[in-house]
């Protein structure tokens, strides 16, 4: 087991960019693993390539600990997920008071396969963006359900899994603050220009944030919190 290595579970958006680059500034090897399971922005899976090509030109430090990178096809997901992220459907609150974007089970089945992986290159931490501040109420987001998971893993494979979330319990403004703590300015630039976040998959409409439609949950979150973040920076006038 190599306690110095993660397996970095990245999509492409901004969450799990800041957490790569958390894991980057931590451990000495780190591996990163994606997932196209019919989503409806495949648009990120595209991101994450643009998005490792930067990290290993401007970034020279974390270049030599970037390790290889996996996507792994899931349709069976986005077959039996009919849900607003894998149909063209309205993204609205659903009678159950979760938003219709929520998919079923997505990241329980994201951080077995990565442990799988991980059993496989020695690897005993699993990293992921996941959050229970400002998100959209996904229950497969909390801590509770991920450290469970993690026991449950580590049960059924005979290995103790360890998964990390830097961003559990930081809002929006706090993520593109730990951004410009990890990597200064360059980083903030690269979360900005290449990682995607907008559900609608739109890469045309530029924000002072970034690209998307600007109106989803996810542009929502992530304006809101880039303004905060931008607010917390001006000096105080009194």
């Amino acid at each position: 087991m190599t306690e110095s290595a993660a397996l970095v579970l990245f999509s492409g958006g901004q969450d799990s960019t800041v957490c790569l680059a958390w894991a980057l500034a931590r451990y000495e090897r780190v591996e990163t693993i994606g997932f196209d399971y019919g989503q409806r922005h495949r648009v990120e899976l595209e991101a994450r390539t643009k998005i490792l090509d930067r990290l290993r030109q401007d970034f020279s430090d974390w270049a030599g600990r970037l390790g290889p990178d996996r996507v792994l096809k899931l349709p069976a997901l986005g077959e039996i997920s009919e849900t607003a992220l894998t149909r063209d459907k309205e993204i609205e609150v659903s009678k159950t008071g979760l938003p219709s974007t929520f998919v079923p089970g997505r990241n329980l089945l994201f951080f077995t396969y990565a442990a799988a992986l991980a059993w496989r290159r020695g690897i005993s931490t699993l990293v992921g963006g996941m959050c229970e501040t400002d998100y959209s109420g996904y229950p497969d987001c909390r801590n509770e359900t991920l450290q469970t998971l993690a026991r449950a893993i580590s049960l059924g494979i005979d290995r103790p899994i360890r998964i990390e979330t830097p961003l559990m319990y930081i809002d929006k403004a706090g993520t593109w603050a730990m951004t410009q703590e990890l990597g200064g300015p360059a980083l903030v630039d690269l979360v900005t220009e290449e990682t995607h976040t907008c559900y609608v998959g739109i890469r045309t409409r530029r924000h002072p944030w970034g690209y998307g439609c600007g109106h989803c949950p996810a542009c929502a979150l992530r304006a809101k919190g880039w303004q905060a973040w931008q607010d917390n920076q001006k000096p105080s006038t009194t």
